[in-house]
């Protein structure tokens, strides 16, 4: 078949670290690997006008871009700043097809712009509201009323999208009841489940202490603080090591709850890791914990499953999806360190077998999640392919 010139818009690209950037970086270099001619919007890192960068994985077109004065790093271009860039790297470009990756800035805009000229439009949805709350040093009334409004503006733009896909069915059926959009596909991010695997002949040698690892951002909705309580709620003599990996906002803040609690020599904070050493991480790590409560699909619990590392989640958003109690791991109530301190301690008091085992279930759930099907997917809805197409 005839290799299609496909736009990706990303609000959220590397060098950002969290899903979304991860799936649009995967997304692109997946599809460029399959012989299309791949394009990214994103922003820039820094100050100046829009430039184009050839990558490896695709053009990237990094768009002009303001900083948040709430948080570190993070970057957002203003709709009236990049307006007429996007229009003219349309006329650049001439994409078969736009994928966009979220309703906000550029994604909006790109929708726009194809819609104006007839382009088909394909749209993911990452986000959920939570995901704002670093940026709103606000109270909790105000981020309600955000909240409803970036529901209410992802249908606004998402509706007129040709299929719009989400990580999980949770997911979906969240974009059906708050942004009414009728149709919406689940559609796992996908992941190369290979990667994390232990390699023929290839010994690990284990943490000389039980490990529970957590990876992701240190933002607010993770609540990576009610996993250091639990971690403090654990007996002294299970001697429970916790390695935190990832980079953000709440970073100190985390480092002081740590020490105050009492576990400054039993908590590291590795901040980014190579990829490599992420890996290792996972199959070091006796037990993989994720704390947050605003997670479509979780990438790194599939990364850390695929791991053979067995799971405890917080019983919210799409999480329970990866979980069968008691098999693969357990589900505890969100936020609730002393219940989460229970599961730990019900798996740590599991024998060596049994915990093998929860491992390799861990690794067989993760089989339908591959990052080929998901490539395969986009690429038949790229093409043509509806909704109709490919739901279950």
């Amino acid at each position: 078949m005839k290799p299609l010139t496909i736009l990706i818009a990303a609000d959220t690209y590397p060098p950002h670290i969290n899903g979304a950037a991860q799936f649009g970086f995967r997304l692109a270099t997946g599809m460029t690997t399959r012989g299309h001619h791949v394009h990214v919007m994103a922003c820039r890192q820094d100050g100046g006008p829009m430039f184009s960068e050839e990558r490896d994985e695709a053009v990237v077109h990094r768009l002009r871009s303001r900083p948040v004065p709430t948080h570190e790093y993070f970057r957002v271009c203003l709709p009236w700043e990049i307006k007429k860039d996007i229009a003219a790297l349309f006329d650049v470009i001439k994409p078969d097809v736009v994928h966009v990756q979220s309703h906000y800035m550029i994604g909006e805009q790109v929708v726009y712009e194809a819609r104006r000229r007839g382009i088909r439009i394909v749209a993911t949805n990452h986000f959920m509201p939570e995901n704002l709350n670093p940026f709103l040093p606000f109270p909790q009334w105000f981020k309600d009323i955000v909240g409803r409004v970036s529901w209410r503006d992802m249908g606004k733009v998402m509706s007129r999208a040709d299929v719009v896909t989400t990580p999980t069915p949770l997911a979906a059926k969240a974009m059906h009841q708050h942004a009414f959009l009728r149709k919406v596909l689940p559609l796992s991010n996908g992941i190369e489940a290979g990667n994390y695997e232990l390699a023929e002949g290839e010994v690990i040698v284990p943490n000389p202490y039980p490990t529970v690892a957590f990876v992701g951002r240190l933002a607010e909705e993770k609540h990576i603080d009610v996993l250091i309580d639990a971690i403090a709620k654990t007996p002294t003599e299970l001697n429970l090591h916790l390695v935190v990996v990832g980079g953000g906002e709440v970073k100190q803040a985390l480092k002081a709850l740590a020490q105050k609690r009492g576990l400054g020599e039993r908590v590291t904070f590795t901040g980014l890791v190579s990829d490599a050493e992420l890996r290792e991480t996972y199959l070091k790590a006796d037990l993989f914990v994720m704390p947050g409560t605003a997670e479509l699909q979780s990438l790194v619990t599939l990364e850390a499953m695929s791991a053979s590392t067995p799971v405890i989640l917080a019983n919210a958003m799409a999480l329970p999806h990866l979980v069968q109690d008691g098999v693969n791991g357990y589900l505890f109530k969100p936020n609730d360190s002393d219940d989460l301190a229970r599961k730990i301690i019900t798996f740590m008091s599991l024998s060596p077998a049994d915990r093998a085992a929860m491992g390799a279930a861990s690794r067989a759930m993760v089989a339908k999640h591959t990052l080929a099907n998901t490539l395969d997917t986009f690429e038949d809805i790229y093409r043509g392919g509806s909704y109709e197409d490919h739901a279950v």
